[in-house]
């Protein structure tokens, strides 16, 4: 779909240059002297390149559609994620970096995770905002320390260090955010 080029939205995918990109952020600027025209802050999908693009109202674009399946979580295998499609059950293999180190630790067995496919290539995954853990290791609370808002540092089950209240302690089921890795609550 052609879109004129100072339509395009933070979230708009376009192809660009011959490659997938996103738009992260965009400006529209109106010059004392020239015609208006947008600044747009591009992210390339494929091998995650920035670029700072100016587009005119009288350029276009063309806006991708992305294609979005359900799929679940089934196990990792050496640096391999195995996802299984939720409608047909077919399964896909993906390396560990495409997911990205940080967001593949959050990923649990039978976890509803959202592929994005472009012409039957995967080219994203959107993971759930909160994931459950369990506390396997936390410091002792100090004395007094209850009466600031400080965190002590813990371990979940998967591996991962965190700073939960000082109340909590080993065994304590948390939910935490899996966009910025921070403790949000106990779990019921």
């Amino acid at each position: 779909m052609k879109i004129n080029g100072n339509a395009i939205k933070p979230g708009n995918v376009i192809t660009h240059d011959g490659g997938l990109w996103v738009a992260v952020k965009t400006a529209h600027v109106k010059p004392g002297k020239g015609g208006a025209f947008a600044q747009v802050e591009l992210k390339n999908l494929i091998d995650g390149r920035k670029l700072n693009e100016r587009f005119r109202s009288s350029d276009t674009v063309e806006r991708v559609r992305l294609e979005q399946k359900d799929h679940t979580f089934l196990y990792a295998q050496d640096d391999m994620l195995v996802f299984m499609d939720t409608v047909n059950y077919e399964q896909i293999e993906l390396h560990k970096d495409f997911v990205g180190e940080e967001r593949a630790q959050f990923l649990q067995d039978g976890m509803a995770v959202v592929l994005e496919f472009h012409e039957e290539r995967p080219i994203g995954i959107a993971l759930p905002d909160t994931v459950v853990l369990t506390v396997v290791e936390a410091d002792a609370t100090v004395k007094g320390q209850t009466a600031s808002s400080s965190y002590k540092p813990a371990k979940a089950d998967n591996g991962m260090r965190i700073m939960i209240p000082p109340y909590m302690g080993t065994g304590e089921r948390i939910i935490v955010s899996t966009e910025t890795g921070e403790y949000l609550r106990r779990a019921d």
